[in-house]
């Protein structure tokens, strides 16, 4: 791993900027890696539009800056639309599939699609999409260890809520673990 871009989007109060932190916190604290984070949000907060944008990399990251992500995770149609012709040829995309309908993809781009809202709304808690998606972005990206994420995950959310944060990465991770199984058996 060189430097690796990663641009998470959606809308406010779906937990763009916690995922971002998350995994920056989980390559940076427990995983022995260089992160930056730097966030853009619209003036609505809640329902506005906002990303995180987090640039990994095994030396000193000098320009925190991502201009072509590697990986683009998004949980909101608008942020798809916006931000797809970013992603590098061959970069991985990964949606939230009830609400996000992926169109054209750059050149040999994987496009790998989640339930998560759904998923979230199973457990009883619709605001956990996020983290269901980073467990879905763990098992199929290898950003960050598993170990690491649960780690980052335990030391960013409210006091209490550590369990229901682990199950939802859990769910995540486990629906991206299926895929790319079925992926690799073909």
């Amino acid at each position: 791993m060189s430097r690796i871009e990663v641009k998470i989007g959606g809308f406010g109060g779906q937990g763009v900027i916690l995922a971002g932190m998350i995994l920056g916190r989980a390559a940076a604290l427990y995983d022995s890696k260089d992160a930056t984070l730097t966030q853009s949000f619209g003036p609505e907060a809640r329902g506005g539009s906002c990303s995180a944008q987090v640039v990994l990399s095994k030396e000193r990251n000098l320009y925190p800056c991502v201009t072509r992500p590697d990986v683009l995770m998004v949980m909101s149609q608008p942020a798809y639309d916006k931000f797809i012709d970013e992603v590098v040829p061959n970069g991985l995309v990964l949606y939230e599939n009830c609400l996000v309908k992926p169109g054209p993809l750059p050149e040999g781009c994987r496009a790998f699609g989640l339930p998560a809202t759904k998923i979230a709304e199973d457990m009883g808690r619709k605001m956990v999409l996020n983290i269901v998606m980073l467990g879905f972005l763990t098992s199929l990206s290898g950003l960050a260890d598993v170990g690491a994420m649960r780690r980052a995950i335990s030391d960013s959310v409210p006091p209490g809520t550590q369990g229901l944060n682990q199950d939802a990465f859990n769910r995540g991770y486990e629906q991206g673990k299926a895929l790319q199984d079925r992926h690799d058996d073909s």
